[in-house]
């Protein structure tokens, strides 16, 4: 039996530009991917968020680059919390999937590894 699950993930991107932006995005999705044995039919749409010290490209793109032509993207300013970390994109990917929820392997990348130490 399928169900609809939510993966999430975080990574730190190295800077506010184009390149370093999509590169991080595309690490964690690929790692989102590899780790819960995703097909990209299986994905029922994703969910992006930025903190507000990243403006110059939407997350979103990588997922397109990457062949995700179908799956409904959306991208959001994360909130903007005093003291957090800062250059952070978060993932939501929603899948079909018949993995039960203590199976998903959710993603923290590098130091947004701390953003979740209870997933590592």
């Amino acid at each position: 039996m399928t169900n609809v699950r939510g993966i999430r993930g975080a990574i730190q991107a190295r800077s506010n530009t184009i390149e370093d932006i999509l590169a991080a995005t595309t690490l964690l999705l690929q790692a989102i991917i590899r780790e819960n044995d995703i097909r990209i039919a299986d994905i029922a749409s994703v969910f992006f968020t930025a903190t507000a010290d990243l403006q110059a490209v939407y997350p979103a793109r990588a997922a397109r680059e990457m062949g995700w032509l179908t799956v409904p993207l959306l991208c959001a300013r994360e909130m903007d919390v005093a003291d957090s970390m800062t250059r952070v994109i978060r993932v939501l990917v929603h899948v079909n999937t018949a993995l039960a929820p203590e199976q998903i392997k959710h993603q923290y990348l590098g130091d947004a590894v701390n953003l979740r130490p209870d997933l590592q």
